[in-house]
């Protein structure tokens, strides 16, 4: 059976949680940002002091619980009950998150938290990632694989952390989601990548408005 699922994948800084979220609100599904749960777990780590290692973190994650929670407005990440959706953002969660979802065993765990979350919302959900098409939902209804060049994607980026989008700023955050995008893509365990039956989007040229708008077409024919 088809996943009742839209997935949303892309390289860092590609837009594709505030693109999910738009189209999951026009559409009237479920937005589902699996980088929260990530991070989510991330943060339990961090703050409770633990090594960094799979085994930890998963059970860890599986005592406290660390996990998404159904709302009006889409899934939110919690941490022994507790909405954790503005610490997941901080600092020191992103300088983690990429090596603990990197961890085979983290990344098994995740996969089924995602695939238990959406199973809460039967509608529909819209669910980004990097490997969303390819390892998480790979039986998708949509696929769309968003991407942008490295400079714009600096720019939006700095936009969305309020900073200032000078060409200095912009270059210094370049080069940092030039190393994610290598480090992302090479990785040995789900490695960012473009499913075979996915769309390409490339939104360079285009609005967020714009944006949104091709994939919510693509959308109502299947929704």
């Amino acid at each position: 059976m088809t996943s009742r699922v839209i997935a949303i994948d892309g390289p860092a800084g590609s837009g594709k949680s505030t693109t999910a979220r738009a189209v999951a609100r026009q559409i009237g599904l479920a937005h589902l940002d699996s980088g929260a749960l990530y991070r989510a777990a991330t943060l339990a780590a961090l703050d409770a002091g633990i090594d960094m290692a799979g085994e930890a973190i998963v059970a860890l994650a599986k005592s406290l619980p660390v996990r998404l929670r159904l709302t009006d407005g889409g899934f939110r990440p919690e941490v022994a009950g507790v909405d954790v959706s503005e610490q997941v953002r901080s600092d020191r969660v992103t300088r983690w998150v990429s090596q603990v979802a990197a961890l085979p065993k983290v990344r098994d765990w995740a996969n089924q938290a995602l695939r238990d979350a959406t199973a809460l919302h039967p509608r529909g959900v819209v669910m980004d990632g990097r490997d969303i098409g390819t390892v998480v939902f790979p039986d998708a209804l949509l696929k769309v694989f968003l991407t942008a060049g490295e400079g714009e994607r600096a720019r939006r980026r700095l936009l969305q952390e309020g900073r200032s989008t000078d060409e200095a700023n912009v270059r210094e955050a370049a080069s940092r989601i030039a190393r994610r995008d290598r480090y992302d893509s090479s990785r040995r365990v789900a490695p960012l990548t473009k499913a075979e039956d996915a769309v390409l989007l490339d939104t360079t040229d285009l609005s967020f408005e714009q944006q949104v708008e091709r994939v919510v077409e693509l959308a109502r024919k299947l929704f």
